[in-house]
């Protein structure tokens, strides 16, 4: 009994200290959400006026440009998975992961090849581990993304895009991401990026009202080679802020599970060690009385 003592007050040492690490992660994602939060939305209205701008050359200029082309029978597909490099995050990479085998298996019933670009180090793991081929991936930053690494990523994917010829060269480019609600909600959301579909359609007028003019300098062809790459790499510096925002919540509701848990087998663990003490205690004190009581029938028997 006294073994099993000592080892209930182990797994008890152990548990506790368990809930340190687990509550010590759970403060520092809390504490990092709200930058992270304050960063998706501090880069909201540049995206959204972008989005404008984009919207206003589509639609005032007669422009076709490859960026904004619907090919006649796309065959090739490239799907970016943003993924978190690390773990104690709950379902956070899985459910991305599964959003995006779902987006594959509708592509791929349309006729289309999947080319896989990775973002973050589960879904590199994930699709090694099942041996399956991926074009491109990039890590170490899924919980704190810079717009460098955005730029790098559209650039490699408007690249596939723009060569129709290339050992990858693609006619959809789709990105998979987490999408941040609120604390309590983060929605995994597939999204086209090319070809370019403007967001933003052509307003009629109200009322005798009259709609602006534009000026387009030099051309509109050359504003939109500045502004179509620039457009796409917003989208996916946005989508990064989103998902880095959703896994420091994932994780901070993870390891919150995981430090109630801790509480729980703290407490489980304590009310066993307790009762198997007063067990070896009984037992002690039966021990003894039994003694005693055969002592006490040895001498009366003399």
């Amino acid at each position: 009994m006294a073994v099993s003592l000592r080892e209930y007050r182990a797994r008890i040492k152990s548990t506790e200290s368990m809930k340190k690490i687990t509550r010590a992660m759970e403060l520092i994602a809390a504490s990092r959400i709200i930058k992270a939060q304050q960063r998706a939305q501090s880069a909201a209205p540049y995206a959204r006026e972008l989005t404008r701008a984009v919207s206003a050359v589509a639609t005032y200029s007669n422009v076709d440009h490859p960026l904004t082309q619907e090919p006649e029978n796309p065959t090739r597909a490239a799907v970016l998975i943003v993924t978190s490099d690390r773990g104690l995050a709950g379902a956070y990479s899985s459910s991305v992961l599964k959003e995006a085998e779902r987006l594959a298996e509708r592509l791929r019933e349309e006729g289309k090849e999947i080319q896989t670009y990775i973002c973050g180090r589960k879904g590199e793991a994930y699709y090694k581990f099942r041996d399956r081929p991926v074009v491109a991936s990039w890590t170490g930053f899924s919980d704190q993304p810079s717009y460098e690494a955005a730029h790098e990523i559209g650039t490699t994917l408007i690249d596939a895009f723009l060569d129709k010829d290339g050992e990858h060269a693609v006619d959809e480019v789709h990105v998979v991401f987490t999408r941040f609600r609120s604390m309590l909600v983060q929605e995994p959301t597939d999204v086209r990026l090319l070809p370019l579909e403007v967001v933003e359609g052509e307003e009629k007028p109200e009322n005798g009202d009259v709609l602006p003019l534009y000026e387009f300098e030099p051309s509109p062809e050359a504003v939109l080679d500045g502004l179509l790459p620039q457009y796409v790499q917003s989208r996916i510096f946005f989508a990064l802020l989103q998902a880095a925002a959703s896994e420091l919540a994932a994780r901070q509701k993870a390891m919150k599970s995981a430090t109630d848990n801790a509480d729980e087998l703290i407490k489980k663990y304590t009310r066993i060690a307790n009762q198997a003490r007063q067990a070896g205690i009984t037992q002690e004190i039966s021990e003894i009385v039994g003694g005693v009581n055969a002592l006490a029938d040895a001498q009366s028997g003399e």
